[in-house]
């Protein structure tokens, strides 16, 4: 298993992106939440993942930033926490949602934690 996060792995449609939020569904794993919809298969991959952190809870650009370097690389890692119970293609949106600076272990520990609770929730 790779361990990547490739081009074609990027959420960057704004359709996707809108509908998404309007009718996708969510779990959640305090403080993060990862909000998905089913999509049609495009280009061969299973997910379509995009990252946010709030403007409300971090003023400075560089902590937003931190903190999308920070999910993205918990993404990377373990991503085949996902893939192994997908049946179809998913597009993800993976938030975080708190002021609280918690660091690296914390976070990871807490995305082992939502993608075991997304793979149960999306089990057929």
């Amino acid at each position: 298993m790779a361990f990547t996060y490739p081009k074609n792995e990027k959420l960057k449609s704004r359709n996707t992106i809108d509908a998404l939020f309007t009718e996708g569904k969510s779990v959640s794993k305090f403080p993060l939440r990862l909000v998905y919809l089913p999509v049609e298969a495009t280009e061969g991959e299973k997910i379509k993942m995009g990252v946010s952190v709030s403007k409300k809870y971090f003023k400075k650009a560089v902590d937003r930033n931190y903190y999308k370097r920070v999910l993205r690389e918990c993404y990377r890692l373990n991503k085949h926490l996902l893939l192994e119970h997908l049946d179809k293609p998913y597009a993800i949106m993976f938030l975080y949602q708190t002021k609280d600076r918690l660091d690296f272990a914390e976070i990871q520990a807490k995305t082992i934690q939502l993608f075991e609770k997304f793979a149960a929730e999306t089990k057929p």
